[in-house]
């Protein structure tokens, strides 16, 4: 009697031990299941940064989108973009990018290099996708188009010949001007180097530059009240996203004042400027979401080389020139691949 007791007692244990290992199984691969669901549920977050406006930069974003869309992705199911605009003031791009850090964003896509500044000095291990930042070795952004080297990859829209080709495109157009007004923003690091660009060029030209700053949207104004006091009957506008969100108000003012002005974006000339020389920004932010589904899936931004722009086209609104009584010359039109009447 004594012996079955134990053995019945022993067989008791075994069972409720073996009903515990069981219960413990079926918990971890509920949990299991719930983490696989979790995951797979998960909504990657884009931050977009820009120091641009919300209006001029849904063109690019509506690029950037589709491309999203042909890699796979479905916004609002896999992935959603968090936008932050600056609206023409640079100075709030720091606080925008510490806003999207904090809603837990899983990679910055960046409009312009004072964004890309904001955005890698907001978190150090975010990575960052820039579609047009210029310059961003001699910023400091990178290490080489090559090998980037740390958190910051995607393109650049930056050609040192094509900041001279600008300069030398307006005086063939006016070739009279021996003044041309440089409007730039020294507040983003990759103007300064283009202006240095200009200067070297201009002697060749017989050119002598007017250097105009805009640090803000409430400069511009100003500097074209003192480049139409100086006279100066032509003017290029460099790369800047503070600026590139004045583009409507910058091309009427040179309207207003009759002055030829070059731009490094189509999207001038469709506001009503006279002609633009440049990248074509919507293929770039096309070529960004490649980018962003490559990190996605693994690759590490300092070994995704920068790609560099190849292929620029020139626009020319013929409706700007008659309205400033400028002719355009027919070896500069014939080279223009978009000409809008």
């Amino acid at each position: 009697m004594h012996t079955k007791f134990k053995t019945c007692s022993e067989r008791s244990r075994r069972t409720k031990a073996f009903k515990f290992v069981l219960a413990i199984s079926a918990l971890l691969t509920a949990l299991g299941i719930a983490l696989r669901v979790e995951a797979a549920a998960k909504i990657v977050r884009i931050g977009y940064l820009s120091g641009a406006t919300a209006v001029n930069d849904q063109p690019l974003l509506a690029a950037f989108r589709e491309s999203l869309r042909s890699l796979g992705y479905t916004e609002g199911k896999d992935i959603f973009v968090e936008q932050r605009y600056a609206e023409g003031r640079p100075e709030r791009l720091p606080e925008l990018a510490a806003e999207l850090v904090r809603l837990k964003i899983d990679l910055f896509v960046v409009l312009g290099t004072v964004a890309a500044y904001a955005a890698r000095d907001a978190d150090s291990r975010i990575p960052i996708v820039m579609a047009n930042v210029a310059d961003p070795i001699g910023t400091g952004l990178i290490d080489s188009l090559a090998h980037p080297g740390g958190r910051v990859t995607g393109l650049t829209d930056y050609h040192f010949a094509a900041v001279t080709k600008r300069l030398e495109l307006l005086k063939e157009v006016v070739p009279s001007a021996s003044l041309v007004a440089v409007l730039w923003n020294p507040g983003n690091d990759s103007n300064l180097s283009q202006v240095k660009e200009l200067k070297t060029a201009a002697p060749a030209l017989s050119v002598t530059l007017l250097s105009l700053e805009a640090r803000a949207a409430d400069n511009v104004g100003p500097a074209f009240v003192s480049m139409t006091k100086e006279r100066a009957r032509a003017l290029l506008i460099i790369g800047d996203a503070m600026l590139s969100g004045q583009q409507q108000r910058i091309a009427s003012l040179a309207l207003k004042h009759r002055i030829a002005a070059g731009y490094t974006l189509r999207e001038f000339a469709d506001a009503g400027g006279l002609m633009s020389y440049g990248t074509n920004f919507a293929y770039m932010w096309r070529r960004a979401a490649v980018y962003v589904d490559k990190i996605l899936k693994g690759a590490k931004p300092a070994d995704l080389p920068v790609e560099q722009p190849t292929k620029f086209e020139l626009v020319i609104n013929l409706k700007t020139a008659k309205q400033i009584g400028l002719t355009i010359p027919p070896n500069v039109l014939a080279r223009a691949d978009r000409v809008i009447k």
